[in-house]
């Protein structure tokens, strides 16, 4: 199985919907991203990185429900600062 696969099994193990959304603000504006969203975007990284972030995944499972609620919220805002980044340097 790819390390993407397994962590989209991971949510729909837990009930949780790959489409739900985390919002977030940023310079007064609202942006969602969906949890689908980000495992594919942290997909396209080294398999090394992508190890990395099925492991940080697992582990926060051992924090219960609100523990993988708060891994995507910062996977998330590390993703829009690296895009923020990015807009600002090019």
């Amino acid at each position: 199985m790819d390390i993407t696969q397994e962590c989209k099994d991971i949510l729909k193990q837990e009930g949780i919907n790959s489409q739900s959304t985390i919002d977030f603000e940023v310079n007064g504006e609202d942006m969602s991203l969906t949890l689908e969203y980000i495992i594919d975007t942290y997909m396209l990284a080294s398999e090394e990185s992508q190890l990395v972030f099925l492991t940080a995944m697992k582990k926060s499972l051992e924090a219960d429900a609100i523990g993988l609620e708060k891994f995507f919220e910062g996977m998330g805002q590390l993703l829009l600062m690296s895009h923020l980044s990015d807009k600002f340097e090019g």
